[in-house]
């Protein structure tokens, strides 16, 4: 759906919200370009009828979620659009801007509790092996390499992963220390498999650092994966497009590999080899465990067969 573009007013309380939101609360950029665009599409909802975010009310929210309905918008989109207006009038309640939140008791539509795709084993031996045994040159498989066991060993969100700094690698570490969404961290341990893969690139990425300052000079660089674009270090976008290239390689439907499909099967294999979903949720990063229960689908799986292969009454007669 296209908008108006929102009002001076309506600019200013976006930015003042937005600002509020990363300097109080760490939010992270993709979530404040996120809250950004859903407040600039209610703002030019509103505007189209002549009203404003002072002056909106419970009836225009609702009706504005109707809108979206209309659109064809998700009802994840659609949450997250309610998320937003409710979060914005908080703020300007909080500000003094309203005197009410008009937003705060409506409910929104609920999300849809789907399975998250996973990959077999193995399908992420594949994975592993396309990412050893391919790249253009030694450095690229070392750097290829560590990235995906590191993946499938910690679960790290691919944000987490790409941005990890230099420093966490240093001195063989058993356990890696990971700043996740909100600024919180965790500790993550690593396998055998992750540690021999990390402290093989850690060496090749030394070198080459080595060699580039001889030439050029310059700071020692800060990332684990170093790139040469304005974040410092390799992209999502990059390791997204990796992760396809990867997938053609080893035989896998490109469509179903993304960085949170493997995060995914790393919770998924814990989970189906016996790992406590409490330990699962803080390997994770989940703050609230309901969200890591998605994954006991695994655990009913195995449950349900347990009972089919050995209790006697499930035997065939036959």
């Amino acid at each position: 759906m296209t908008r108006a573009a929102p009002g001076r007013d309506a600019a200013r309380w976006i930015s003042a919200f937005l600002e509020a939101q990363a300097a109080e609360l760490g939010a992270a950029r993709n979530t404040l370009l996120a809250y950004g665009r859903d407040l600039t599409d209610f703002a030019g909802w509103l505007d189209g009828r002549g009203l404003d975010f002072a002056r909106a009310t419970r009836s225009e929210v609702e009706s504005y979620l109707v809108a979206c309905e209309a659109g064809g918008l998700s009802r994840a989109t659609r949450a997250r659009r309610l998320s937003a207006v409710r979060q914005l009038y908080r703020f300007a309640w909080e500000e003094g801007w309203r005197a009410d939140n008009p937003a705060i008791q409506i409910t929104g539509p609920a999300k849809a509790r789907t399975l998250p795709k996973v990959l077999t084993v193995e399908e992420v031996e594949r994975l592993l092996a396309a990412a050893r045994e391919g790249g253009r040159q030694p450095s690229e498989r070392l750097r290829n390499t560590c990235l995906m066991e590191l993946l499938y060993a910690t679960g790290l969100r691919v944000s987490e992963l790409v941005s990890l700094p230099v420093s966490a690698a240093r001195g063989d570490p058993r356990m890696l220390l990971v700043r996740g969404k909100g600024g919180k961290e965790r500790m993550v341990p690593l396998s055998a498999p992750a540690r021999e893969a990390l402290a093989a690139w850690l060496a090749q990425r030394d070198r080459a650092e080595e060699a580039a300052r001889a030439a050029a000079g310059g700071p020692p660089g800060r990332h684990l994966f170093p790139a040469r674009g304005a974040a410092g270090h390799l992209t999502r976008q990059a390791f997204h497009g990796l992760l396809k290239d990867l997938a053609v390689a080893a035989g896998i439907s490109p469509a179903r590999v993304t960085p949170h499909v493997l995060r995914h099967a790393f919770a998924t294999h814990l989970l189906a080899g016996g790992a406590d979903l409490r330990v699962i949720q803080t390997l994770l990063g989940h703050a609230d465990v309901s969200t890591t229960e998605i994954y006991t689908h695994v655990l009913d799986e195995r449950l349900r067969a347990l009972v089919l292969d050995h209790h006697p009454l499930a035997r065939d007669p036959g």
